[in-house]
Order: C-alpha cells, then sequence, then structure tokens
C-alpha cells in the first residue's frame, strides 16, 4: 500500500532510522546519452525549514561533473536486507561556500541523521582541501518503505 504524505514529519522517524541504519546509500546519475551510473556515497541529510536537506562530500570526478552539468537530477537509494528501503529524487548542485564546506564537514563528523556519515578526514585535509568538494542535494521527492508489510509513505513538497 502506498500513501502519500503532505508533511515530511509524517516520515522522518522513519527516514532517519533506515538511513541511520543502513548508512551507504547508491547514487545515481544519467549521462549525456540517458543512461543510468551508479554508485555507492554516503550522503548526510538535515532538516532546514522543517523539510530534509541532503549534503554529499565527494570528489568532483569528470564523470560526475559531466553528468550533473547535463542533468542535476539524481536519486539515492538505501536498501537493507530487512526490505527496509528509502529513496530521495533531488536535484544536485556543487557548492563552493567556504562556510558551507565547514558546516558540512561538521555534519559528517555529527552523524546526521545519527549512525550515518564519517570522518572526512580519512579523504580530504579538512573542509579548505581544494580536493574536497560539496553537492547540495534538494530532495522533491522521498520515499519509505517498511519490509514487514511493504508500506510505502511518498512525501513530495
Amino acid at each position: 500500500m502506498t500513501t502519500k504524505v503532505k508533511d515530511f514529519s509524517a516520515i522522518r522517524d522513519a527516514f532517519d532510522t533506515y538511513v541511520g541504519d543502513i548508512v551507504y546509500s547508491t547514487m545515481t546519475t544519467v549521462d549525456t546519452k540517458g543512461r543510468p551510473r551508479a554508485r555507492v556515497l554516503i550522503p548526510v541529510w538535515e532538516m532546514v525549514d522543517d523539510r530534509p536537506l541532503g549534503w554529499l562530500c565527494t570528489f568532483k570526478t569528470p564523470v560526475k561533473t559531466a553528468h550533473l552539468a547535463a542533468n542535476p537530477h539524481t536519486t539515492f537509494s538505501y536498501w537493507s536486507p530487512r526490505q527496509n528501503a528509502v529513496y530521495v529524487d533531488t536535484v544536485a548542485e556543487w557548492t563552493d561556500d567556504d562556510d558551507i564546506k565547514r558546516h558540512v564537514w561538521d555534519l559528517y563528523i555529527k552523524g546526521s541523521p545519527p549512525g550515518a556519515g564519517y570522518d572526512p578526514g580519512q579523504f580530504w585535509k579538512g573542509p579548505t582541501d581544494p580536493k574536497f568538494a560539496v553537492l547540495r542535494l534538494e530532495p522533491w521527492r522521498v520515499q519509505v518503505v517498511r519490509g514487514t508489510d511493504l508500506n510505502s509513505r511518498i512525501w513530495q513538497p
């Protein structure tokens, strides 16, 4: 059964629990010929004005950069063997703002939601490292699926 919800608060607990438990997400982008490309990454999420906002610490690879330049729509999918799942459809945008990079660095260390994240110092020297890149992820659709009964709830702003 699928239910549409108007307020993200109706699915936030499940979202936070599943993302915090699963942690790793498959990010899918599309190339200029319409072909999907997937890679496994760990985004973090926070609430801004009662809506989710995602961030991704990543390397600005030529493939990812080209895909997002042609089509900024991405999907992040989380799945657990218990069949719990979260699907987040977003519009992704690179940000070079130093204050935002420091904020995102701290979100990763803190774990947002709890359980997600990691120490980005494993890959970069700090938030000012020139190789440290951040994607802002603006969700336009979020779906959570509970595996015990395949109950699905969808939020769209």
